[in-house]
């Protein structure tokens, strides 16, 4: 594990209605979406990234995720999943080739892991 590639640093909130999410979100970090589609949006501030999905809640998002920024997506999932973690999304694209993935503890906490896209 590399301190300096592995931290969480972006969060993804389930949302229901994106368009108020985004007016919220600008009142609250004061500056407009990075990233603006209707699939997503996202709000990157201070090196940290804040993203909307309305989709969120149909991939069993039940609160904000916390995204962990790991070399090796498919090594962590399987160390999260022998710890005892469920496999809630498995290693997917979610374009340009950023890899993400989702955990579920025991206690129902998600965890999520993000790979940057191969250099």
């Amino acid at each position: 594990m590399s301190a300096t590639t592995e931290a969480m640093r972006t969060v993804i909130y389930p949302v229901r209605d994106l368009e108020a999410a985004k007016a919220l979100f600008r009142a609250l970090l004061g500056v407009d979406p990075s990233m603006d589609e209707p699939y997503y949006a996202a709000f990157a501030v201070a090196g940290q990234h804040f993203g909307l999905d309305p989709n969120g809640h149909g991939k069993g998002m039940t609160g904000p995720v916390c995204f962990w920024d790991v070399d090796d997506i498919e090594g962590r999932l399987k160390a999260l999943t022998d710890a005892g973690g469920e496999t809630l999304q498995g290693v997917r694209d979610v374009g340009g080739g950023k890899l993400t993935a989702m955990v579920k503890d025991a206690d129902g906490n998600i965890i999520g892991l993000a790979q940057a896209p191969a250099a």
